[in-house]
């Protein structure tokens, strides 16, 4: 028996996003996957829904299970000819691990194939394609599977979108490590060190000045490898420091210093931007009234007042954000070296472009409600029409702009 096709995470995205109930949908690719055992599609659908819904662990568990059976997932097809075909290779992880490029493509004409590698895994047959695209990312997680890629990648046949190397520098200390100095950009001084250096700053044996060069505290401090906010905190003191380990079992973090962004109304606000061929794009403007900002609870939806203002940006964005930092911008692109690359970033008082990340796997999308966010869906189609002429530009072998 046939397995139905891949349902995949831009639409599993959408429909939890709609705020429908997912509940029937998990319970009916639990049936699939327990009455055909080899429903490798079923079983990689239901781990990405329940990420999606927050159950990462189990998630994760069920995706192993898929990629042992089948490493290999078509993405829905378009309905008419593709003009393109793209394979993407991808790492094992959750929604962070790699770029959602199945958003990104969601709707076009090109047509998506998506081959995981792992260490753990066969080399597996190549299918045909017109265009490759490492879509791999997480070095702090996925540093053996960029290695893996990276031995695959010479003499390939067709185009290259990305190279594991480049994608390597995108750990948080890396990043900081080429971005350094680059002109019109803040980029705070970021450390690796390991769990017992942090409590020995919090008993006051060593001192945060011997890892931070640019100052002390307070500090921000997450465990390597976390992204959307889990386990982030900002440290005031070195007394603080022991509670906070109480709540983290990790063995490693990152540290940096705290630099204040609010602007002179008293609220912060988060950019997410990418560059596609070194062009940037708004993704969405996030305004709150603390300064960990995580689109989802800024109170976008909630705040009239906020909509307004996201919108405007997005009409500017090209005329006045873009045009102000054009030179950050270019130095981001020339130094990172990649093709597509998301920054979340803000502006500090003195007008600089603070940076708090860079990444290839960034969630980009146009899932928004439209009734709220009226203004969004046309900006994103901008985004996602980017990304497909960058694809086509790549598969004929031409350069970037």
């Amino acid at each position: 028996m046939n397995p139905e096709p891949l349902i995949g995470l831009a639409a599993l995205m959408r429909l939890t996003l709609s705020g429908a109930d997912t509940a029937p949908l998990g319970q009916a690719l639990m049936t699939r996957a327990t009455s055909n055992p080899d429903d490798a599609n079923a079983l990689l659908d239901l781990s990405t829904l329940l990420q999606i819904n927050r159950n990462r662990e189990l998630g994760l568990g069920l995706m192993r299970q898929a990629l042992e059976m089948q490493q290999l997932y078509h993405a829905p097809q378009p309905s008419a000819p593709p003009a393109l075909k793209v394979l993407a290779l991808l790492a094992p992880g959750d929604l962070m691990a790699n770029t959602p490029i199945e958003c990104l493509l969601e709707g076009n004409d090109v047509s998506l194939d998506m081959l995981y590698i792992a260490p753990w895994l066969p080399i597996p047959e190549i299918p045909e394609h017109d265009v490759l695209f490492v879509a791999a990312g997480e070095p702090d997680r996925n540093q053996a599977t960029l290695d893996l890629i990276a031995q695959m990648l010479p003499n390939w046949p067709r185009p290259v979108i990305h190279t594991p190397e480049h994608i390597s520098q995108l750990t948080r200390d890396g990043a900081e490590a080429c971005l350094s100095g680059a002109p019109g950009v803040v980029v705070p001084k970021v450390a690796c060190i390991e769990r017992e250096v942090l409590a020995a700053i919090g008993d006051g044996s060593r001192s945060v000045g011997e890892y931070l060069s640019d100052g002390g505290f307070p500090i921000i401090v997450r465990p390597v490898g976390s992204h959307a906010g889990l386990g982030l905190e900002k440290l005031e003191t070195f007394s603080e420091i022991a509670a906070y380990l109480e709540t983290q079992t990790e063995s490693h973090f990152y540290i940096s210093r705290f630099v204040d962004y609010r602007s002179p109304d008293g609220q912060f606000r988060k950019y997410r931007i990418v560059l596609i061929d070194g062009r940037p794009f708004l993704c969405h403007l996030g305004i709150s009234d603390h300064w960990m900002i995580h689109y989802l609870n800024a109170g976008m939806s909630e705040s009239a007042e906020k909509r307004a203002e996201e919108a405007a940006c997005f009409a500017r964005f090209d005329e006045d954000f873009a045009r102000r930092h054009a030179v950050a911008m270019q130095e981001i692109n020339r130094r990172m070296g990649l093709d597509y690359l998301g920054i979340d970033c803000a502006e500090t008082a003195d007008g600089q472009l603070l940076i708090f990340e860079v990444d290839t796997g960034m969630i980009v999308h146009d899932m928004d409600p439209p009734d709220i966010f009226p203004y969004k869906h046309a900006y994103m189609s901008k985004v996602f029409t980017a990304f497909r002429s960058m694809l086509l530009r790549a598969a004929r072998g031409e350069p970037a702009n």
